[in-house]
């Protein structure tokens, strides 16, 4: 790892640690500047300009208003790392606060071309690294990335043997899942302030860095392994990079044709439609960056020979789930309890509506044959409950009560089973093992009482997978996929999210892409 990524998680690790330093304020007068670098800026930036957390800045709370806002300080928020403060901040204080993050800051933040371009850092050219890797595997294909969030770490690992093959720092925060290309030769990571990351896993190397945006919610890579596109939050744009060396193509401002801007939830690559599909936060509208086989009339040119098709959505729809044909598209609006619908791209159109009240989180879905129909499974973060549906006819099946709300839902085509977190809730340490066939729960396993069980992720065929001991003192366990028995397990610093190789890439349908 190259010292620039090392200094600046070691910069950005000493502010966490100094932001969570719990000193006097004065509860009479209160000063939310004051409070906000004592308890916010650690997750949400110096400025305000975003981290971990979101930017807080009036553009960025939009749908959030100073009540609602009063609410999320001091209560904390679901699906999300934010807590609850109000044991340690006073009416007073949390009504400043929310009163404070929608006033304008001083200065205008804006995150130019230019900024993205003098961001720009290539530590080794496309090309000018040895094609053979430096270490020998069995398989290429059934290495796992691992994320390290306790210390801001990434851990290569051999699929087959479950031994480390390096370990290095990573950018604060990383956020959105790490992209590989299609040979599983590169992958790329994004952070919550911006970052890009190529690292090059044959020669276990970062070879170049970018600055995408202030906050950035998650990046793609295209189908061909070319492109790479960002989605932020602030700016309101989607940037889109060539892939060799992350330089800047072109940078796409996310508007309404009324002029109305957006946040960008998610960014996604639709392969069998060769476009990236953008999840937007703020406008009734989904939009796909279409290659030059897609293109229709109607079309607005971007940048060379790409496109923007937009397509008027039924409503807000900031969280996606696509089925594998990338023709439907689940979406809801995470948060507003409006439950959810099938959205057709080729015809345009909502199809059906789902009964999905509450919070569904549509990014851990996955499908499964059953009596030979597909259905689509879904955990809820708001409530026990994973919903299944009939693919067929979009029809609920059933709905299945859980130990507490979850998160991480995970299968593979060769697995007899689904696993489901319960993540958020006092059951945190269990995790559940469904039936597929029976769409029962088989198995509740307790990996490690106290310590939260969460994100799953199977090897290439299915046999084994590695559990999550979600904690700083934690652990990667090693399943045995038939008979639930631990393998083993590796000691880690609160190990987040695995991402098998062949299962990314090859958009193995038990796993989220």
């Amino acid at each position: 790892m190259n010292l620039r990524t090392a200094v600046t998680t070691l910069l950005t690790g000493g502010l966490w640690g100094l932001a969570m330093v719990a000193l006097p304020v004065t509860a009479e007068s209160p000063d939310p500047h004051m409070l906000y670098n004592q308890h916010c800026s650690a997750c949400h930036g110096v400025g305000r300009l975003g981290g971990i957390g979101p930017a807080l800045l009036p553009e960025n709370l939009s749908r959030l208003k100073p009540d609602a806002a009063r609410d999320v300080i001091r209560d904390g928020r679901p699906a999300t790392q934010m807590p609850a403060f109000g044991a340690l901040l006073d009416d007073d204080e949390v009504a400043a606060l929310a009163e404070w993050i929608h006033e304008p800051p001083e200065e205008e933040p804006t995150w130019t071309d230019d900024d993205i371009r003098a961001s720009h850092v290539v530590d080794h050219p496309y090309g000018s690294l040895p094609d053979e890797p430096v270490f020998e595997v069995e398989d290429l294909k059934n290495l796992f990335i691992v994320v390290e969030t306790g210390d801001h770490h990434v851990s290569l690992l051999d699929g087959d043997t479950f031994e480390r093959i390096e370990r290095f720092p990573s950018r604060y925060a990383l956020h959105g899942g790490p992209k590989y290309t299609p040979d599983g030769r590169y992958v790329y990571f994004g952070s919550r302030d911006g970052w890009i990351t190529k690292y090059d896993i044959y020669n276990l190397e970062v070879t170049a860095e970018v600055r995408a945006g202030i906050n950035m919610r998650n990046i793609a890579v295209s189908a061909d392994g070319r492109y790479v596109m960002a989605a932020n939050y602030l700016p309101h744009t989607l940037v889109l990079f060539d892939a060799r060396n992350l330089e800047l193509i072109a940078t796409l401002p996310v508007e309404a044709e009324n002029g109305e801007t957006s946040r960008v939830s998610a960014v996604y690559t639709a392969p069998p439609r060769n476009s990236f599909v953008a999840a937007l936060k703020d406008i009734p509208e989904i939009w796909e960056i279409r290659w030059p086989e897609q293109r229709a009339e109607g079309d607005e040119p971007l940048v060379g020979d790409f496109a923007l098709h937009r397509m008027a959505a039924p409503d807000y729809m900031d969280d996606f789930f696509f089925d594998q044909s990338y023709r439907y598209l689940v979406g809801a609006s995470r948060g507003d309890g409006g439950g959810g619908v099938v959205f057709d791209m080729d015809a345009e159109e909502t199809i059906a509506e789902l009964p999905l009240e509450g919070m569904p989180h549509l990014g851990a879905g996955t499908t499964w044959e059953l009596d030979g129909r597909r259905v689509m499974a879904i955990p809820h973060i708001d409530k026990g409950l994973v919903s299944v549906f009939d693919m067929s006819d979009w029809s609920l099946i059933t709905h299945i009560e859980t130990d507490g709300p979850g998160f991480f839902m995970r299968s593979h085509e060769n697995s007899p089973y689904v696993w489901v977190d319960v993540f958020f809730g006092p059951n945190h340490d269990r995790i559940h093992v469904i039936d597929k066939q029976t769409l029962k729960i088989a198995e509740t396993l307790t990996p490690e009482p106290g310590k939260t069980a969460a994100h799953v992720e199977f090897d290439r065929d299915g046999e084994t997978l590695l559990l999550s001991i979600w904690d700083d003192d934690g652990a990667l366990l090693r399943i045995d996929a038939e008979t639930l028995e631990e393998l083993d397990r590796m000691p880690m610093k609160k190990p987040s999210g695995k991402y098998n190789v062949w299962n990314k890439t090859q958009y193995e349908e038990g796993t989220s892409h």
